[in-house]
């Protein structure tokens, strides 16, 4: 198993940041390919449970001609 998944106690605490604490953690997921492919992600992963439809943002034109950018953001509370 690759080593740099597994989270580093070092790093996930910022001791000397008091505002860390209030601070939301924020994830993005993004979705990257064909208008087709990326709505179909999208609907797939709704039909898992793991994000609505309206969470991701609209698609926006992509790196290269043909492709799309979706994104969904996660915030959630320092655990």
């Amino acid at each position: 198993m690759s080593q740099e998944f597994l989270p580093d106690d070092n790093l996930s605490e910022r001791p000397n940041d008091k505002s860390a604490a209030s601070e939301q953690e924020v994830v993005q997921i993004t979705v990257v390919g064909s208008r087709k492919a990326v709505l179909e992600t999208i609907h797939t992963l709704y039909r898992l449970g793991f994000a609505a439809v309206g969470d991701w943002s609209p698609p926006q034109r992509g790196p290269k001609l043909g492709q799309v950018i979706s994104v969904l953001i996660r915030r959630s509370g320092k655990a």
